[in-house]
């Protein structure tokens, strides 16, 4: 029997690990929401040695999300408890090691980036993602931090919508998240009261789920409005909310779900990896001081784009500055750059490598820097379409993606091409 586990002793339990069994990889990602399991997925596919590090549970804030409806081949929309378990899935398939565990330190020695996670372990790579994303901002009231976990919560709108049936519950904030959770929520709440600070919602939320909301009976938009104040004893009672336009009331009310602000996961960096002033990653040229590097910076080329003030550290998904605070957002960017990191270092006299060593692909081993040489392409092959009952016929010129996709559908009508 386990009495208030940390992460750690329950994912032990569970048969996770929570340390690294290697002590040098290709590509270490720190976090495994959105941003660090695409990562892990790309560089896995790729062939490089890579680990996970995450400090929780996978998943992030979109892992808690009840339905995603704008994520790329789920027309029907799907939970963020199931898009991770498929993103894990198809990691670990690819050959990625997920560590539960946090990352306490990050350095760099020589060619290498080297991780301290909190139990002491380094692992070495070649190239590190920070992914570490965010969190909900406090509301900083007193006698609701008090009762955090008795009905009143940061996220977990998904968990506890069943316990809200028949029951008035209130969503503070006006973005994606409390947008989805309301309409979560509403399908077993007797009703759903969001309460936005500014005028609205059209300047922070999808146009899709405004308009879901509009179409929903039980939910009640207060723009405009502020929580300032709850009661109760052993669970919320009442919450006190300011209206800027007809003042101070108290309403009842059975539960609150807060989904506001965003502070990013980056006490742990020391001042090697630069940041803005409210603590999220500068990259590429965000790094940039009157058209100058950011000081110290060793290479003759500039960061890439979303590489960080460390040759080789790069930051991605909600954690980087000026990013996109969407699931959508999240691309193949960060391993692809990891990736071609060394390789470009390598290849062009403008972009030298670390100490004159670059990473032999798949492998965390190092090799000299080769000559650099042109490389010379291959010519894209021209589209030739030999439907069935047409005759085959080399394409005099490139045809375009449209144009193979009308003679293909032409084709299949039985129509000549």
């Amino acid at each position: 029997m386990l009495v208030d586990p940390s992460h750690a002793e329950l994912m032990t339990k569970l048969g996770v690990r929570t340390s690294p069994d290697v002590h040098g990889c290709d590509v270490v990602i720190i976090g495994a929401g959105p941003a660090g399991l695409a990562a892990a997925v790309y560089a896995a596919s790729e062939g490089l040695s890579t680990l996970v590090l995450e400090p929780a549970v996978p998943g992030g804030q979109a892992g808690t999300s009840s339905l995603i409806r704008n994520y790329l081949g789920f027309q029907r929309g799907v939970s963020g408890e199931d898009l991770t378990n498929r993103a894990i899935e198809q990691a670990w398939l690819f050959g990625a090691n997920i560590v539960i565990t946090r990352a306490a330190k990050l350095t760099a020695r020589g060619p290498d980036r080297m991780v301290r996670t909190a139990d002491g372990s380094e692992v070495a790579a070649r190239a590190v993602i920070i992914a570490t994303g965010v969190t909900w901002r406090r509301l900083g009231v007193p006698t609701l931090e008090a009762l955090v976990g008795a009905c009143v919560f940061y996220g977990a709108a998904g968990a506890e919508a069943l316990a809200m049936a028949g029951r008035d519950v209130f969503v503070v904030g006006a973005g994606n998240s409390a947008g989805q959770a309301a309409i979560h929520l509403a399908k077993y709440a007797s009703s759903v009261t969001m309460v936005v600070r500014g005028p609205g919602l059209s300047s922070s939320m999808s146009g899709y789920l405004i308009t879901e909301i509009s179409k929903t009976a039980n939910i009640d938009v207060r723009p405009g409005t502020e929580v300032i104040d709850g009661a109760g004893r052993s669970t919320l009672q009442t919450l006190t909310l300011r209206d800027k336009a007809t003042g101070t009331t108290q309403v009842p009310a059975a539960a609150l779900f807060l989904m506001i602000g965003a502070e990013p996961h980056t006490e742990w960096l020391e001042s090697n990896v630069e940041r803005d002033g409210r603590g999220f990653i500068l990259t590429g040229r965000d790094l940039y001081r009157a058209g100058q590097p950011p000081v110290g910076w060793p290479l003759k080329r500039p960061p890439l784009l979303i590489e960080t003030s460390m040759p080789g550290v790069f930051a991605a998904g909600d954690v980087r500055h000026r990013s996109m605070k969407q699931l959508v957002a999240v691309k193949a960017v960060p391993c692809r750059q990891s990736h071609r990191h060394g390789e470009n270092d390598a290849a062009n006299p403008d972009h030298p490598p670390v100490n004159g060593l670059v990473s032999v692909p798949g492998t965390a081993a190092l090799a000299p820097v080769p000559d650099w040489r042109p490389v010379t392409r291959p010519a894209a092959r021209p589209c030739s379409w030999a439907g069935p009952g047409t005759r085959a016929r080399p394409a005099r010129r490139p045809a375009s993606a449209r144009t193979c996709a009308r003679r293909y559908q032409a084709s299949a009508s039985g129509r000549s091409c």
